[in-house]
């Protein structure tokens, strides 16, 4: 008896034992670490045998239609008719014709040769061609040709398509690229089908250089109003929801209006004094103008129904954005964060672009069936093409995995710390220490499932764009389900990856434990989550359109001096996807930390009940923000018994 009330009071001493998180720490799922690094090895691999195979100096010097490398000589190839030859002093490579692409195989199909200078200026004839080669010592027709027999019978087939367009070397590739944007215009026009008249796309072409400055500053700008947005979201969260609301109704109605005034004032400008010419791009300005101003009407209506069914869920919201609020003014560099990811993923992207280019010059030398060389890999090595395409899905998954782990841990570190001034003077590098230390490998796990999605998804879309329009309609609705359930699987594992993240820097346990355990949270508390990303996502995507319409309005006004509306089409399409791109990057990281609250605040209220030796770490307007959601929805009378009990805390009685 004596033994069982031993064992009652040490069971229930143990029970009042507080949990204390951030203490436990090891390294986890270390096998999956080794699996990366033997990846990234086979990575590094084929870069170095690309290189070694010469394909780089092809690839920065170039090589003609024979396999000569520019700028040295060269041995001579088995059954290959003009190699061997001395490039020494032809640097350059020269397309006959530049612009005939092949679109299937990307690439140009004319015949190549190393010349010694790229001519800089428009070639009417072969005279001129004969002049430009005497003059600059720069013979730009067939090797077996002398510039004395440029004007011969037999030079029209050995020489250059006229005209010879201006061109000028590529930096650092050793390239004679067209100086004129007729040429990718036509490319452009190969890609682009929906454009029937090609006179509206060299037009809308000639927008996009004319105001390639103006596109410039309004990518700043945007990047400027995501910072600005950032800093406010630190010292105004209690008031920023309504303001983010107020400003986008301004916004939007101030865009829509603008539009629909300059498509009144375009109607009502009299048509006799325009000129002939010039009246079909007129109809062609008023016509864009109307099909902006339509848009921006629907997209402002929608807007608005939306706004007026959550309206009231926007003031529930306001506490956890002050909450999250605090996080940013005791961690100012999570601001950053997207800047050295994105730096992370310039640097990867660059190296994995350049192997790519090498892997495209390496091989053997192999005559095609024009008779001109090209280089292939055979054997098992031809496969390192999808080597290195798995390497850039899971090396960029790894990289952004990084980032959740680093947000994860910093705010994690921020949430346990119960005296705020005993925080780490950068919780955001004391995250990094620990993630390079101990959870590696649960970030290569993590990123490896989001690559087994991914890829099959990715293939499948590849399928569905080689055979559109030859399968049948049965087909082709199964490969869309795919897809969608594919992306639609994607999207959840990456929402469980990282709140697993966040499991895994509060309690150090390995990726699946870690899975499991904030999958078991998330079901547990299914409404709360749902109220907190309904009205939480919807707000920071309020703040992502007013970046797009404030840098759109203003791309609207500094575009207004050209009077062919027409040519606005692209530039305030790529101004406006940077500006979106751009204000993702930097409010993604806010909903992170708004997601890695809520599921620090959940564990604590089930580990923790507010009794001596278990207090709660949580903030206490973060509670009563739960409190008064709680409260709400009764009110409300949405939610009846069963939301009743979902809603209340996770304490557990032990």
């Amino acid at each position: 008896m004596g033994c069982c009330n031993s064992a009652s009071s040490a069971a229930a001493q143990s029970s009042k034992r507080e949990w204390k998180p951030l203490e436990d720490r090891s390294c986890t799922d270390l096998p999956w670490l080794l699996i990366f690094l033997l990846f990234c090895i086979g990575m590094g691999f084929i870069c170095g045998f690309s290189v070694a195979t010469g394909a780089a100096a092809r690839l920065v010097s170039g090589y003609d239609s024979y396999g000569n490398i520019c700028g040295q000589k060269n041995a001579e190839l088995e059954s290959i008719p003009n190699s061997g030859m001395d490039h020494t002093h032809r640097k350059y490579v020269f397309f006959l014709d530049p612009c005939n692409l092949d679109l299937i195989n990307r690439k140009i199909k004319s015949e190549a040769l190393c010349v010694a200078a790229c001519p800089r200026q428009e070639l009417k004839t072969l005279s001129d061609v004969q002049k430009f080669a005497e003059t600059n010592g720069s013979a730009l027709c067939h090797y077996q040709l002398k510039p004395s027999e440029y004007t011969s019978a037999k030079a029209s087939s050995l020489c250059p398509k006229l005209p010879v367009p201006a061109s000028a070397p590529i930096p650092f590739f050793h390239r004679c690229a067209p100086v004129n944007i007729s040429c990718y215009a036509k490319f452009a026009e190969a890609l682009i089908t929906f454009v029937s008249d090609n006179s509206v796309l060299h037009r809308l072409i000639s927008g996009v250089m004319a105001s390639k400055e103006i596109i410039l500053g309004l990518c700043l700008l945007s990047l400027v109003l995501s910072m600005i947005l950032m800093v406010i979201i630190r010292y105004i969260s209690r008031v920023l929801v309504w303001i983010v609301t107020i400003l986008v109704i301004l916004g939007s109605l101030g865009g829509t209006g603008v539009l629909w005034w300059l498509y009144a004032k375009q109607r009502k400008s009299p048509k006799e004094s325009i000129i002939p010419e010039q009246l079909q791009i007129a109809e062609d300005n008023l016509r864009a103008l109307l099909i902006y101003a339509i848009s921006a009407t629907v997209f402002t209506v929608i807007l608005f129904l939306i706004m007026l069914f959550m309206r009231k869920r926007i003031a529930l919201t306001i506490a956890l954005f002050h909450v999250a609020g605090k996080v940013f003014i005791h961690l100012p560099l999570l601001v950053f964060q997207p800047f050295w990811t994105f730096f992370a993923l310039v640097l990867f992207w660059a190296y994995w672009i350049m192997t790519l280019l090498f892997l495209g010059t390496t091989g053997s030398a192999v005559k095609n069936d024009r008779g001109f060389v090209e280089f292939k890999v055979s054997g098992p090595l031809q496969y390192m093409w999808w080597y290195h395409v798995v390497g850039l899905i899971w090396i960029s998954e790894f990289i952004l995995a990084c980032q959740q782990m680093t947000v994860a841990g910093a705010v994690v570190t921020y949430y346990f710390t119960r005296d705020k001034r005993n925080l780490p003077f950068t919780p955001i590098l004391a995250s990094v220490n620990r993630l390079v230390r101990y959870h590696l490998g649960t970030v290569a796990k993590g990123s490896f499932i989001i690559t087994l999605v991914k890829i099959p998804r990715m293939i499948l879309m590849y399928i569905h764009s080689q055979l559109k329009g030859k399968e049948n309609a049965c087909a082709r609705c199964v490969l869309k389900s795919c897809i969608c359930c594919l992306w639609c699987l994607e999207k959840c594992l990456n929402y469980l990856n990282q709140n697993a993240y966040t499991a895994t820097a509060i309690n150090s346990t390995n990726f699946c434990t870690s899975a499991k355990d904030a999958f078991v949270i998330l079901v547990e508390n299914a409404l709360r989550v749902a109220a907190i990303n309904t009205v939480g996502d919807f707000m920071l995507f309020l703040g992502k359109v007013l970046i797009v319409c404030s840098t759109g309005l203003a791309g609207i006004m500094l575009l207004n001096y050209q009077q062919d509306y027409t040519v606005w089409v692209l530039p305030l399409i790529i101004v406006c996807l940077f500006a979106f791109l751009v204000a993702h990057c930097f409010l993604s990281i806010y909903e992170m930390v708004v997601d890695v609250l809520f599921l620090c605040f959940a564990i604590d209220t089930k580990y923790n009940d507010g009794s001596p030796g278990r207090e709660f770490y949580m903030d206490k307007v973060l509670m009563e923000f739960v409190e008064n959601s709680r409260k709400a929805m009764k009110e409300a009378g949405k939610g009846g018994a069963a939301d009743a009990r979902e809603l209340k805390p996770m304490m557990k009685k032990r």
